[in-house]
């Protein structure tokens, strides 16, 4: 057992960000290496987000991609209302200490004393003793203030560039700046690990710290992730929340696999990997600072990996809430193995199965049309015919087709398309003969015998 201390601190906000899960994970393995401590502290302060279903969602969110308390390294949840007591107490010695100071000026009054909309607060208030109004923290105008980071090296920002920055506000309720620092000396965190648009908060908490009588953290601040077009990933524009991957049927083991290869690598030409391997492996110094592509198509790739390493049996308990519940479970076991091969999310087990359940099969029109293109009517009627005493198996069932095929000119790939969709629907599914082995003679018979009276009708 170490003594580090990591904190993973989200916002209750009605989703998990899939930014917030990858920054979880890289803390997660942290504190998991060297058997520290995995802080969660739900920052709830903001009563207009303080909502219970909000900070279960996160809790769900975490324990979906193994971050839970089975784990003895894993401590909270801490929540930052708790600690109120403490943030006045440390705003109070700032201000006892000359290292901060009340202010009493408005957005307005700053802009019209400094006759511009885009200069910092000017000082104004540093030496008029006021008792009450906003706190500001007293910077120097001198030197710089330098955030050594793990990721970025050393980051150094001008003195005289950062303004007196607000603290706490006129009713004395402190702002995440100095909640942040008086939460994370108060728990002993050893090392904070965040997104990289924190990076300006650090260089006014790297002042706050010692102002307070501690000792600034491991800072580390990891690289924005961004879409397609190199943009920020944003909640408003893309597909962000970890709880509608999980519904769409990602498996956690994938999930939890790309996200810790976003900004970060094992050193080697794996990539798919589970986590007991990943985990040792990483390192905060090996993190790219560059930003991070979040490819959702790639991330479907791993998924479909993941599924088809599945025990069948698991398999089939992973698409059970994709199932109607009044479906045959010994008729879909004669498939899964089919479809195991063929999915890349679980939520697309319906539609590669569903033809086996429903008494008729629902047509997608788009693949009706393409499909009874070449000759449908004497491919369906040829094929009914053969199917007559036929030997009830996959190859026997091809081979009739293909001679159906044959006879009319053409190859096994265009003379199963109108069987294919007369018979599940589709033009795309399973492998055909096997399905309609598992649908049975009966059941397809009647099918082409439905699809040839539409053709006829």
């Amino acid at each position: 057992m170490t003594d580090l201390r990591v904190r993973f601190a989200p916002s209750p906000t009605g989703m998990f960000h899939v930014g917030g899960a990858r920054t979880a994970l890289f803390n997660w393995a942290l504190a998991e290496q060297s058997g520290g401590r995995f802080v969660l502290r739900v920052e709830d302060t903001d009563a207009t987000r303080n909502r219970p279903e909000w900070t279960e969602g996160i809790i769900s969110a975490l324990d979906w991609i193994g971050i839970n308390g089975t784990n003895p390294v894993f401590e909270g949840p801490y929540f930052q209302s708790a600690y109120e007591p403490q943030h006045r107490e440390a705003v109070a010695k700032l201000l006892a200490d000359g290292k901060a100071y009340f202010c009493d000026c408005t957005r307005e009054t700053l802009v019209a004393r400094t006759g511009s909309e885009h200069k910092g607060y000017d000082g104004f208030c540093r030496d008029r003793d006021l008792t009450e109004g906003a706190v500001r923290f007293r910077t120097s105008d001198e030197g710089v203030t330098v955030v050594e980071d793990v990721i970025r090296g050393r980051v150094e920002f001008p003195n005289d560039a950062q303004e007196d920055f607000v603290i706490a506000r006129t009713d004395g309720s402190p702002l995440y700046v100095l909640a942040n620092a008086v939460d994370d000396i108060t728990q002993g965190i050893t090392h904070v690990v965040r997104g990289e648009e924190h990076l300006g908060n650090a260089a006014k908490q790297e002042l706050l710290w010692p102002a307070l009588g501690a000792n600034p953290p491991v800072w580390a601040h990891l690289p924005v992730i961004v879409n397609e077009q190199r943009k920020k990933l944003s909640k408003r524009r893309d597909k962000v929340a970890l709880e509608d991957y999980r519904a769409e049927g990602y498996l956690a083991e994938a999930m939890v696999n790309y996200l810790m290869l976003l900004g970060w690598g094992p050193g080697d030409d794996r990539e798919i990997m589970p986590w007991v391997e990943m985990m040792p492996l990483f390192k905060l110094e090996s993190v790219n600072s560059a930003s991070a592509f979040f490819d959702e198509k790639k991330l479907r790739a791993f998924n479909g990996e993941y599924i088809r390493a599945l025990p069948v049996e698991t398999f089939e308990e992973r698409c059970a809430p994709y199932l109607e519940a009044d479906w045959d479970r010994e008729m879909f076991s004669k498939v899964a193995t089919l479809a195991q091969t063929r999915i890349t999310v679980l939520s697309e087990i319906r539609q590669n199965v569903d033809f086996l359940f429903l008494d008729e099969p629902v047509f997608d029109e788009a693949s009706w049309d393409k499909a009874m293109k070449n000759s449908p009517v004497e491919i369906l009627s040829g094929y009914l015919e053969r199917l007559q005493g036929v030997s009830w198996d996959p190859e026997s069932l091809k081979e009739a087709l293909e001679q159906v095929g044959a006879a009319h000119g053409l190859k096994l790939g265009k003379a199963q398309a109108p069987v294919r969709v007369a018979v599940t629907g589709r033009t795309v599914g399973l492998p055909l003969f096997e399905s309609i082995e598992v649908l049975g003679r009966e059941r397809t018979e009647e099918r082409i015998r439905a699809a040839l009276a539409r053709l006829q009708g």
